[in-house]
């Protein structure tokens, strides 16, 4: 793990552009509601890796757009994919009934189910309100497309939870429409921004499913191995919650008969109270390793497809986040 850049690294280059996004974003969350204000600065000010972001700006000034005065749409079109992304968060907690998110007390847990789902609303309802003032109808295109994509993905979810029939493909799909569209689509804007033609646009979007679901997987695999100070969640709480992820899948596939009804009946029934039991089963049949090892897969795909920008410090530091994807342990 020493070897491995940190994100602070990884994000020097464009320091300045995520000063101008943070910016943004504090200036577009004001509302006249004091709750809407309290709920959605609660939930931007914990932080994250602001990875969504970060692809926007990434692969815009890896393409050259940001180096003209006045080039700062990548600013605005960063803050708009982060707040959709917090838009989701806000509403993916309530529905899972979750209580941490990176080590803090979630939004739901503070201030309600019914203020996190609305003020869930009032940032998706900014994002749109952005989108349009940028007047480009591909943007919106691609940012509405997205959203879309995003609901679909959590209802499919929510259709596989306490389903421990679930196969690998319709796990990767749950991936690709939750969670990888929007990294797909902030990749796709950077190119957009950065003049590519439709090609290169798929190019840079490629990039963005591949490294979103990268990312993804290895959540999967923290959530059974992390340390939950550093990950700042509760191990178990995919299993908490019924959700049969790649590690369970290939557990039950690949395990004894006594080690799949274990793990089934976990998923079905019982829970974070069988976790013993499951990661028994888990390390039995190398779950986790062969999680990763998919993960590095994707990793690799996703550097396989920016392989057409040209050396620049963004084109080094979007190399390098296909190795934190899968290497990081948070």
């Amino acid at each position: 793990m020493s070897s491995l850049v940190s994100l602070e690294q990884l994000y020097a280059p464009i320091a300045a552009d995520l000063d101008a996004v943070n910016g943004v974003i504090r200036q577009r969350l004001h509302s006249d509601v004091v709750l809407v204000r309290q709920v959605a600065e609660y939930i931007i000010g914990a932080g994250g890796k602001r990875l969504r972001p970060v692809l926007v700006v990434l692969v815009a000034r890896a393409l050259g757009y940001g180096d003209k005065p006045g080039e700062v749409r990548h600013h605005e079109l960063a803050a708009v994919v982060e707040f959709i992304h917090t838009a989701t968060l806000l509403h993916d907690d309530v529905v899972d009934e979750s209580s941490l998110r990176r080590g803090r007390s979630t939004a739901n847990a503070l201030f309600g189910n019914a203020a996190s789902v609305l003020v869930g609303d009032f940032l998706y309802s900014r994002a749109f309100q952005m989108m349009v003032g940028v007047q480009d109808m591909r943007v919106m295109s691609v940012l509405a497309d997205a959203t879309n994509v995003i609901a679909e993905g959590e209802v499919l979810q929510l259709l596989n939870v306490r389903n421990a029939d679930a196969t690998v493909e319709e796990y990767l799909r749950v991936i690709h429409y939750k969670t990888a569209m929007l990294f797909e689509a902030a990749a796709r804007l950077g190119g957009i921004l950065g003049g590519l033609d439709e090609a290169g646009q798929d190019r840079m979007a490629l990039f963005g499913r591949h490294i979103g679901t990268a990312f993804q997987l290895i959540d999967d695999v923290l959530d059974y191995s992390g340390d939950e100070e550093t990950t700042g969640k509760h191990l178990g709480d995919d299993l908490a919650e019924g959700k049969p992820t790649l590690p369970l899948i290939h557990a039950m596939q690949h395990g004894t008969p006594e080690q799949a009804a274990a793990v089934r009946r976990a998923i079905e029934e019982t829970g974070r109270e069988s976790f013993a039991e499951v990661m028994d089963a888990i390390r039995a049949t190398d779950a986790l390793a062969v999680t990763r090892d998919y993960a590095k897969r994707e990793a690799e795909a996703a550097r396989n497809a920016i392989s057409v920008l040209e050396c620049s410090a963004f084109a080094d530091a979007l190399n390098k986040l296909c190795d934190f994807a899968v290497a990081r342990e948070y």
